[in-house]
């Protein structure tokens, strides 16, 4: 019997059922031996015939009479690890609830309920008789023998118990009772009197009940010419039952959401489930709204952001078949979603799909690959799809939908691109701000209207430096400039003497105070240098005091709901100036934002990296499309000190074509993707030379006459990384298949390397 077990860099494990077992089914979760320990893995299936000159272990136990993790889903994670060469177990690992391969996944499933019992509710009765506050700690009279009706003395909060029992026939939930400060021993002293009973049912925890609540849903509209045109096309292939990828090219703000509605509600009521995976959390509470709004309860959301009993009972609904529409980010696409019939990847483009650790699959095509399986048609939608899907439009593979306009026919935001070498000759190398952008922030304000301000690097400033030496503040885990962050003491704000200074590394997290001296030479000139969205949100309150301003980036949102907490009170128009990351850039719909700003829209442009114009138009294109998607125009206005950089004059024209031209031609210049494929290694050490060494003999084992060539092995851009030491080469070649066996066979020939070793099949990231 083959088994993956949770270890990253283990294969498929082949253990035999013992005498007195059954045979688990595929998908079943058994407990096994791995060397020293017992581990909880999933059967695969039957094994292949086993070498006799090893010890087969057997099984410990067979925890599931039933395939826990469907088939098809086992399947795919199978391909999954071994397109993207990692372990099975890790797959699977992904592909499951919290716990899931755990024991103990039961204390998921329910929740105690107490109730009163008859005798209960007697003596609930004659402590009301015998006074008007139950909580300050009456008592039954002792026993006596002469009259039966009075029971054992109760405590405070037992009587408290007996009290709010009362006044709730159907009982209540276990933690209502302890959220008051009634123990669990306190329950069980009343069951042992007979006073209450305790049941258990299934309570499944609802994310939508605070996640719905920021978007408004959409008031239902005839479809316009360019959805009835997508329609046209995408509903036959929807009904044909037959995997089929399909790409909606759609300008921001067209309506693609309708379509993806329209489609669904067809899928649905053919018998058939929908998934539609979107890239980042902070969409996932206006996307499920809307889901919701037309599907009521037969939704479910699977992300990473929900508690562990949120994903875990969402997981189960949808195991269960009590929805047919799941909506989550990347690892959604995992769900046990019964006989998916469309699948959605909406704004595919994103580099959020793509997972930066094992295993480092790519939700889109983990996604098509799903379809395919499912025989599902897949639609992959975005107002700048990657180079690589409109390839694959243009040359056939996808059918290519196009939604040239925005609904109700409304203009585009104008942009205006404000050259900042010219406004730092007038302000100095330090603004922020430019003075066109100041002046369209104050006119939003005086019409009441709201203005989103994007910069891409969150943080005060992005280094200290010394004036004296030039000596940077770096991490000492990581190659890397520490990002300065404001740090209050609990003072107010505005108070110089409440403010700190944090230096902080964005990688491993390191954090110490900035020192006021040079820690090389003594010099007090520390200077911070660059600036990221802290300091943008400083000067947007030191100019306009009275406006209400927000900030989202990953410093703001690390509370649970914080970020729908932000997104309620912009949707509300609680807030007038939001600024923020590229997470505030991606799919959100506030029809008052009238004005989008961009800071430092070159700040991408200088990566060590061929994708890095293609993601600076799309980051710039998909910005502006906030703008103006309500009933006033919208105007957005771009701060770069490379102003004629045709990934910033495309994005300001919105010309995605012509940017595709250009881009397309570098990419076959150079021989980079879609006209090749690559693979990244990464070699870790404790030492820079330990990762070097380990690098060349990895190379040169993979290397040989296969069709591909090896680039490298050079030191990685992060040439060390949480106190790592990394070296990097790549394999570039049009078989991926070849690229992977000399991989493998590399690996299984210097096993000393296999846990310092990380392996990326089409890489988003050359860092």
């Amino acid at each position: 019997m083959s088994v993956a077990v949770p270890v990253p860099a283990l294969g498929v494990l082949t253990y035999r059922v013992p005498a007195d077992h059954a045979m688990p089914r595929a998908g079943a979760r058994v407990v096994v031996p791995v060397g020293p320990r017992t581990l909880t893995g999933v059967v695969l299936g039957e094994a292949a015939a086993a070498d006799t000159a090893y010890t087969i272990k057997p099984i410990k136990q067979v925890l599931d009479d039933h395939a826990f993790v469907p088939p098809d889903v086992v399947k795919l994670t199978e391909w999954v690890s071994e397109y993207y060469l990692a372990g099975p177990g890790a797959t699977l690992s992904a592909a499951l609830p919290p716990h899931g391969l755990t024991a103990r996944t039961d204390r998921f499933k329910t929740i105690r309920i107490a109730a009163l019992t008859a005798a209960g509710i007697d003596a609930a009765e004659r402590l009301a008789a015998h006074s008007a506050e139950p909580a300050e700690g009456p008592k039954l009279p002792p026993h006596d023998a002469k009259s039966a009706s009075w029971g054992p003395r109760l405590g405070k909060r037992q009587a408290e118990a007996l009290h709010l029992l009362k006044g709730a026939p159907d009982g209540l939930a276990a933690p209502v009772l302890t959220g008051r400060g009634i123990t669990g021993a306190a329950l069980s002293r009343l069951k042992a009197l007979g006073l209450v009973a305790i049941r258990e049912e299934r309570i499944d925890r609802d994310p939508f009940e605070h996640a719905v609540s920021a978007i408004k849903p959409q008031v239902l509209r005839d479809a316009t010419p360019d959805q009835d045109t997508a329609l046209a096309t995408l509903l036959p292939l929807a009904a044909a039952n037959a995997f089929h990828v399909a790409l909606i090219h759609g300008v921001t703000g067209s309506g693609k959401t309708e379509v993806y509605l329209r489609l669904a509600d067809a899928v649905r009521k053919s018998g058939r489930g929908v998934l539609m995976l979107v890239p980042e959390i902070a969409l996932t509470p206006q996307v499920a709204a809307l889901f919701r709004a037309r599907f009521g309860t037969a939704v479910a959301i699977q992300h990473s952001g929900l508690s562990d009993g949120e994903r875990h009972d969402q997981w189960h609904r949808i195991r269960r078949g009590d929805v047919d529409v799941v909506i989550g980010t990347r690892s959604a696409v995992f769900a046990p979603l019964a006989n998916p019939g469309l699948i959605i990847v909406d704004e595919e483009h994103d580099t959020s799909y793509k997972q930066d650790e094992t295993p480092r699959y790519h939700g889109r095509d983990v996604a098509i690959m799903r379809g395919k399986f499912a025989n599902a048609l897949v639609v992959i939608g975005s107002a700048t799809p990657t180079i690589e899907s409109y390839t694959n439009a243009l040359e056939g593979r996808y059918t290519l939908v196009k939604m040239a306009t925005r609904v109700l026919e409304r203009p585009m935001a104008s942009v205006t691109v404000v050259n900042m070498r010219e406004e730092m000759a007038e302000a100095g190398d330090d603004v922020v701000l430019s003075r066109p952008l100041v002046t369209a922030i104050q006119e939003r304000l005086d019409r009441g209207e709201q203005s989103l301000i994007l910069l891409n690097r969150r943080g005060f400033a992005t280094a200290v430096v010394c004036r004296q030496c030039t000596a940077t503040l770096e991490c000492p885990n990581c190659s890397i400039s520490l990002t300065v962050h404001r740090r209050h003491s609990g003072l107010p704000s505005r108070s110089p003497e409440g403010e700190g200074w944090n230096a902080r590394c964005h990688y491993c997290n390191f954090s110490k105070p900035v020192p006021k001296v040079c820690e090389k030479c003594a010099a007090p000139y520390m200077e911070r240098v660059g600036f990221g969205t802290e300091r943008v949100e400083a000067e947007i309150r030191k100019l306009f005091p009275k406006a209400r301003i927000a900030r989202v980036d990953r410093d703001t949102v690390r509370r649970k709901g914080s970020l729908v907490e932000i997104l309620e009170k912009v949707a509300s128009r609680d807030v007038d100036i939001l600024i923020g990351t590229q997470m505030i850039a991606k799919g959100h719909d506030f029809p008052e934002v009238t004005l989008v700003g961009v800071i430092s829209a070159d700040v991408g442009l200088g990566l060590a990296d061929f994708r890095a114009s293609e993601r600076t138009f799309q980051l710039l294109t998909q910005v502006a499309g906030r703008a103006g998607r309500g009933e006033r125009p919208g105007e957005a206005i771009v701060q770069s000190l490379l102003p004629n950089h045709y990934a910033i004059t495309l994005a300001c024209t919105q010309n995605y074509r012509d940017f595709y031209d250009t881009e397309i031609k570098y990419r076959r210049a150079m021989r980079y993707p879609p006209q090749v494929t690559m693979v990244n290694v990464v070699v870790r050490g404790r030492s820079f030379g330990e990762a070097m060494d380990g690098a060349r003999d990895l190379a040169d084992a993979a290397r040989g006459p296969k069709g591909f060539v090896i680039l490298g092995p050079a030191p990685a851009p992060l040439t060390k990384l949480r106190g790592e030491h990394r070296v990097q080469f790549f394999l570039k070649g049009t078989s991926r298949k070849s690229m992977r066996e000399a991989l493998q066979l590399a690996v299984s020939r210097t096993p000393s390397l296999a846990k310092r070793i990380s392996i990326d099949v089409d890489p988003l990231s050359m860092l």
